[in-house]
């Protein structure tokens, strides 16, 4: 499996910065504002980074071995 560079941009900046953040936010503001599920957003947020971090990890290992 060999990601385009657009799409492995895309899911790097959505790893790396959107989904940890978005989640941050959610997290910060559930305990101040009596939000529910504070503990599973975070949870799945975590999980959701770890599977894009691996399909990327996967498409650059691809990539370095066709190279």
């Amino acid at each position: 499996m060999r990601l385009p560079n657009h799409v492995y941009d895309i899911l790097k900046w959505i790893a790396l910065i959107c989904i940890p953040a978005v989640a941050t936010f959610y997290v910060a503001l559930a305990s101040v504002w009596g939000w529910p599920y504070a503990d599973e957003v975070a949870k799945t947020a975590n999980a959701v980074c770890v599977l894009i971090g691996a399909l990327i990890g996967i498409s650059t290992a691809q990539y370095y071995k066709d190279v």
